[in-house]
């Protein structure tokens, strides 16, 4: 149900950077700006982007078989870090051009005109990127987020080139249009940047965010204060899975059937908590002195001294 959504709000960002490419190319043919190019230059890379999205969501939206047993979520990382990484080298051609420009100034031709064409480009992305990032966020999809995101800055990049194209009409100064192309040039840097990181986090099986943490502890804190324990608790995201584990700590006169009914309404609580989620939950007792050796990825490895609290294992 989750992919053919995805693939059909893909395929209307590659629609709508083919239409934008050529509005705003024909833009730029009509006035010379380099702004105006470099407008031009960054939806190509929208489209190579969008091209990207819809191929890794098809791979993401895979079900998990024997060589990947976790499913294939993680491939959306893949998409959001290579449209980062393109938007960075878009910037480059972007700074290259303006400061040739910014060398040998020349005067726009029918600013008018090629104004109108860019804005109405504009509006395009702006419509296209409200409904991917809307549809992102529902979905918990880090591609769609990250390509909505893209075409949001598309759009105030195109906002700051008219206001150059503008000011150079209006004061003469023909250097006024480099220069705007190089903010634009900047602010596109720093944005390919945030998605390269966000990228790099994922893959780097960073924990879920605070937010979400917070609903996982607070899933647990009743049974914590009936007497039961836990530790060992790790979460990661992986595109728009999450995975949390943690070890059950219970008296260990307790029989496996209550101890395996505990953990079935943990997991129930957790799952309803926090949205596509998996939980692995492993139950240990609290009278056994080797279940607390296993707090670390590796048992047997030292723990840090903390201070003891909830979700804190027994020292």
């Amino acid at each position: 149900m989750r992919t053919p959504n995805l693939k059909r709000f893909a395929w209307l960002s590659i629609a709508a950077a083919i239409a934008t490419i050529t509005l705003k190319t024909i833009a730029y043919l009509l006035t010379g700006s380099v702004g105006l190019l470099s407008d031009a230059v960054e939806s190509i890379v929208n489209l190579v982007g969008a091209v990207m999205a819809l191929s890794m969501l098809t791979v993401a939206a895979r079900p998990a078989d024997e060589d990947h047993a976790y499913g294939h979520s993680k491939a959306e990382y893949f998409s959001s870090g290579v449209e980062g990484t393109l938007i960075l080298v878009a910037a480059l051609s972007i700074a290259v051009a303006a400061l040739r420009r910014l060398l040998a100034p020349q005067p726009l031709e029918q600013v008018g005109i090629g104004l109108a064409v860019s804005v109405g480009a504009s509006l395009i992305n702006l419509g296209v990127a409200i409904v991917l990032l809307r549809v992102g966020r529902q979905q918990h999809s880090i591609t769609l987020e990250a390509n909505a995101q893209h075409l949001l800055t598309d759009v105030w990049t195109s906002a700051g080139v008219i206001v150059g194209v503008v000011a150079v009409v209006a004061t003469g100064w023909l250097r006024l249009d480099p220069v705007v192309a190089l903010l634009v040039a900047a602010n596109i840097v720093w944005t390919g940047t945030r998605i390269v990181r966000r990228s790099v986090l994922g893959l780097m099986d960073t924990v879920l965010p605070p937010e979400e943490l917070a609903a996982v502890k607070a899933a647990l804190a009743s049974h914590v204060n009936d007497g039961i324990e836990y530790h060992a608790l790790r979460t990661r995201q992986s595109g728009a899975r999450r995975f949390v584990s943690l070890h059950v700590l219970v008296p260990g006169a307790w029989t496996v059937h209550r101890g395996h009914e505990l953990l079935e309404d943990i997991e129930a609580r957790i799952r309803a908590a926090v949205p596509n989620v998996t939980v692995f939950t492993h139950l240990e007792s609290l009278d056994d002195p080797a279940s607390w050796d296993d707090l670390q990825l590796d048992r047997g490895e030292p723990s840090p001294p903390a201070p003891r609290g909830l979700g804190d294992a027994r020292r």
